[in-house]
C-alpha cells in the first residue's frame, strides 16, 4: 500500500486547482482521472467566461485547461491518467484501477472533484442513433473535430444548450430549432440573443414528442406543453433533423463520498444528491472534501475557487499553512465565489420564474425570456444603451445581472462603468469620449457589445459587430444586417474588419448600413 499525503480524485477544473493550491505549500499531491488526457469540461470550451480578471473572465476555457496543466506541472503534482477509483474505504484507503491493475493507497487527505454527468430524457425514438447530450456533442466538436450532425435539434435552453447550440453554429451545422418545456429561457440571455440573430427560433413551452426514423433520426416532432406538462393536441410540430442534442440538466457524480460514509442530501438547487459540507468544503468524513460540481452544479469559475479552497483547507489540516496564512487565502477565495453567486442567477435565485425587474429597477425584457432577442421597443432602457450620442459609441445589450465586467477593464477611456458590483448593469456615460478601438466588443464574453458610428456618410451609419465564424467576409462584400430576431433587414457592406492576438478568436466586422438601421441591424449574413 502506497501513502499520499492527499489524494484528488478528479483533474477536472475544481481538482487541478485543489491539487496546485496544496502542492505550493510542499505537500505530496497526487490527482487520478480516469480520462487519457486532464482538464475534464475545459478543453471542450471555447467560449470565452464570465465574471472578473481574477476569475479569468474573457478567457476561453481550454486556455484556462492549459494554464492549470501548466502550474500542475511546475508545482509538481503528480497526475495519473486512465486512473478510475473503485472505492473509498474507512481510514482514507483508496482503491484504484490503473490499467488492468488494482493499487491501494492510504492518503492523509482526499479531495473528491468528480464533477458531473449529463442527464437524460426519455421519449420514442430517444435510443436512436443521432440522440446525444450536449457534452458528447462538445466532444465531437471541440475535441476531435467531427461535426455532430447538418441538421439539429437542441433540447433545453439552460447555458449549456445556449452555449453548444451557438458552438454547432460554429462547426457548420444548422441548428433547426431550440426547445424547452419551461416558459422563459433557463440561461443567460446574451447566449440566447447571439442565437436568436443567427436565425435560430426557440420553442419554449415545447417538448419532443418523439424521434423519427429506422435506423438512425430522420426527424424529430415536437408539441407544447399545458400547465401539467402534457403535449397539446394539435400543436405538433415537425423538423426534418439527423441529430437531436440533448441539454437537460447535469447530475453530481457524488457515489464515491456515498461509499465513503459522508452524509448525503438530495438538494435539487444543487443538482441532486450531494454531500453535507462546511465552508471549506470539507464533508461529515474529517479529512475528506469536495470541491467543484461534486458538491453542487455550477459554472467552471465556481468549481475552480472552490477547489483552491479545499486544496488550502487540507494543506491547513496537516500543518502546511498557518492558520493566518489559511484565513487569508480562505477570504480571499470565499469574496471571490461570493462574487461569481451574486445576480439573478445565483444559488438563491436557481429555479425562480418570478423575477420581473433588475437590481436597478429596470424591467426584465420578456421577450428576451420568451423568444430569445431584445424587442427594440426594450432596448433603450437599459443604462448600456444611449441614443443621443453622436459619434462612434458602445451600444451594450447586456440587460441582466450577470457577474462580468471585462467591458470595464477594455475600455481605456472609461466610457463603461460597472463599479465595484460586479452584477451590476454596464453604464455607457452621455459624454462619452470611445475611441472606436473595439476592444470592449471584443472582450464582452457574451458578445453583447456593438459599436455604432452614424457620422460617417450621409445616410448610412457603420456597425461594428463581434464575429467569431470562418470564413471571414471580405472587405467590399455585400450581405445582408440581420436584427435580432435573425430576420434579414437591409443590404449591408463589409466596410472593415479587424482581428488581434489580444480579441483573442473574436473578429471585428463593421458593416455600413442605411442610417436608419443603426439601432436593429445586429448581425451579418453573406449574400446566397
Amino acid at each position: 500500500m502506497k501513502r499520499v499525503e492527499l489524494i484528488v480524485i478528479g483533474g477536472g477544473p475544481a481538482g487541478l486547482s485543489a491539487a496546485i493550491e496544496a502542492a505550493k505549500t510542499g505537500m505530496d499531491v497526487v490527482v487520478f482521472d480516469e480520462n487519457a488526457k486532464p482538464g475534464g469540461q475545459l478543453f471542450k470550451q471555447i467560449h470565452k467566461f464570465f465574471g472578473s480578471k481574477e476569475h479569468k473572465a474573457k478567457i476561453r476555457g481550454y486556455k484556462i485547461g492549459q494554464e492549470l496543466l501548466a502550474e500542475a506541472q511546475e508545482t509538481g503534482v503528480k497526475v495519473v491518467l486512465k486512473a478510475t477509483v473503485i472505492g473509498i474505504y474507512e481510514g482514507k484507503e483508496v482503491t484504484v484501477m490503473i490499467g488492468d491493475a488494482i493499487e491501494h493507497y492510504k492518503a492523509d487527505t482526499i479531495i473528491v472533484a468528480t464533477g458531473a454527468s449529463e442527464n437524460m430524457v426519455t421519449f420514442p425514438g430517444w435510443t436512436l442513433p443521432g440522440v446525444i447530450g450536449a457534452g458528447a456533442a462538445q466532444t465531437m466538436m471541440n475535441l476531435h473535430g467531427v461535426r455532430p450532425g447538418q441538421k439539429v435539434l437542441m433540447l433545453g435552453s439552460g447555458n449549456v444548450g445556449l452555449v453548444v447550440s451557438y458552438q454547432l453554429l460554429q462547426a457548420g451545422c444548422e441548428v433547426v430549432a431550440l426547445v424547452d418545456a419551461a416558459k422563459q429561457v433557463g440561461g443567460y440571455g446574451v447566449h440566447a440573443a447571439k442565437l436568436a440573430r443567427c436565425g435560430v427560433n426557440f420553442y419554449l413551452s415545447h417538448t419532443i414528442v418523439k424521434a423519427e426514423g429506422e435506423e438512425q433520426v430522420t426527424g424529430v416532432t415536437i408539441g407544447a406543453v399545458d400547465q401539467n406538462w402534457k403535449v397539446i393536441p394539435g400543436s405538433e410540430k415537425q423538423f426534418e433533423v439527423d441529430t437531436i442534442c440533448l441539454a437537460v440538466g447535469l447530475s453530481p457524480m457524488s457515489q464515491l463520498l456515498k461509499v465513503a460514509g459522508c452524509k448525503m442530501i438530495d438538494d435539487p438547487k444543487r443538482g441532486g444528491t450531494v454531500p453535507t459540507v462546511n465552508q471549506y468544503g470539507e464533508t461529515s468524513v474529517n479529512g475528506i472534501f469536495a470541491a467543484g460540481d461534486v458538491s453542487g452544479i455550477e459554472e467552471a469559475s465556481s468549481a475552480m475557487i472552490e477547489g483552491r479552497i479545499a486544496g488550502a483547507a487540507a494543506a491547513y489540516a496537516l500543518g502546511y499553512l498557518t492558520k493566518e496564512a489559511f484565513e487569508m487565502k480562505f477570504k480571499n477565495s470565499e469574496d471571490a465565489l461570493n462574487a461569481l453567486r451574486q445576480g439573478m442567477f445565483g444559488p438563491e435565485n436557481k429555479g425562480r420564474k418570478d423575477l420581473t425587474m433588475t437590481e436597478e429597477g429596470i424591467l426584465l425584457s420578456q421577450s428576451l425570456l420568451k423568444k430569445g432577442y431584445l424587442a427594440e421597443p426594450e432596448v433603450t432602457a437599459f443604462p448600456g444603451v444611449k441614443t443621443k450620442i453622436k459619434g462612434i459609441h458602445p451600444v451594450i445589450e447586456c440587460t441582466q445581472n450577470i457577474p462580468c465586467n471585462p467591458c470595464q477593464d477594455a475600455c481605456v477611456k472609461g466610457c463603461i462603468k460597472i463599479g465595484d458590483h460586479i452584477t451590476a448593469l454596464p453604464i455607457v456615460g452621455e459624454d462619452s469620449a470611445c475611441s472606436g478601438c473595439g476592444m470592449c466588443v471584443a472582450a464582452c464574453s457574451g458578445q453583447a457589445i456593438f459599436l455604432v458610428d452614424e457620422n460617417t456618410e450621409t445616410g448610412y451609419a457603420n456597425i461594428t459587430i463581434p464575429y467569431e465564424f470562418l470564413p471571414l467576409p471580405e472587405k467590399g462584400e455585400l450581405g445582408k444586417a440581420l436584427d435580432r430576431s435573425g430576420t434579414a433587414v437591409c443590404q449591408a457592406e463589409i466596410v472593415g474588419i479587424k482581428s488581434a492576438k489580444a480579441m483573442d478568436h473574436t473578429n471585428l466586422l463593421t458593416m455600413k448600413v442605411p442610417a436608419n438601421m443603426a439601432m436593429t441591424a445586429r448581425f451579418y449574413k453573406a449574400m446566397g
